[in-house]
């Protein structure tokens, strides 16, 4: 299927790895042109040789903290005309309640949904004006069945859900979209790390931990395993795309039926 995306220019943000690095990938196989972004300059310069290798595609980077007004602003005046803005840059960290402190709680904010919110306010007006654009959060299922293992991360991915609806709405009437996509467990590189650990710490193989997690962490999911970060960017690339042009203010689950719920 093409998806009509030839030369149209994407950011995914925090996408040197993981589900970010599938998503640029996806994007830039469909011929749109993709700005990689990193905090660290020899990351992102290792990513866009390898796109550019593996696609042929107009590759681009930009490093910076994306948290940061500072990095942010530097990227809208680098790159002012992004048509396609994936706010894929996000953190997380399982801790007890009670041991997460404000400083810990504003830390996730600012990673994770203020970053968003301030690229969304930056590449906005010309979207506006061109009448074309696509705004997608990349949030979680965990926004849905807060995580009691991390609150903190389960909070700002409800607010993401919430401020890509209220961004829709803002929206309403133009050629500009604005959904958040909901990936499950998914296998990225910080969770395969995260895994990996847990699985040596208690003399197990990542597949056996992986049986357990299923059974016991998350037994709703209906795939039993975790989602590949492919698998996730196989939706938010057709949701970028002009033939998603009818889906908009929507939270779009790729969570492997973790949610239990029809709607």
């Amino acid at each position: 299927m093409d998806l009509k995306l030839k030369d149209r220019l994407a950011l995914v943000s925090g996408s040197t790895a993981g589900i970010g690095l599938a998503i640029a990938e996806a994007l830039a196989r469909e011929g749109a042109r993709v700005i990689v972004n990193g905090r660290k300059q020899d990351a992102v310069d290792s990513v866009v040789h390898q796109l550019r290798a593996e696609t042929g595609a107009d590759v681009q980077g930009f490093a910076g903290d994306l948290t940061t007004t500072s990095a942010a602003e530097a990227l809208a005046q680098r790159f002012p005309g992004i048509e396609i803005l994936v706010n894929n840059l996000g953190i997380f960290e399982p801790k007890a309640f009670e041991d997460i402190s404000d400083a810990d709680w504003t830390h996730f904010f600012e990673a994770n949904v203020l970053s968003g919110v301030r690229l969304a306010r930056l590449f906005l007006p010309a979207m506006r004006q061109a009448d074309w654009g696509r705004i997608i959060f990349i949030s979680s299922e965990s926004g849905l069945q807060i995580p009691v293992e991390m609150i903190h991360y389960g909070v700002t991915k409800t607010a993401q859900i919430a401020v890509a609806r209220g961004l829709a709405e803002a929206v309403a009437g133009t050629g500009i979209t604005v959904n958040s996509v909901l990936p499950g467990p998914t296998r990225s590189r910080g969770v395969e790390d995260f895994v990996e650990a847990l699985a040596a710490g208690e003399g197990k193989t990542f597949e056996a931990f992986e049986t357990e997690f299923f059974e016991k962490v998350r037994p709703t999911s209906l795939i039993k395993r975790f989602a590949t970060p492919e698998e996730v960017a196989s939706l938010v690339a057709y949701v970028a795309s002009p033939l998603a042009s009818a889906t908009t203010g929507a939270a779009l689950r790729v969570d492997g039926g973790v949610v239990k719920s029809a709607f």
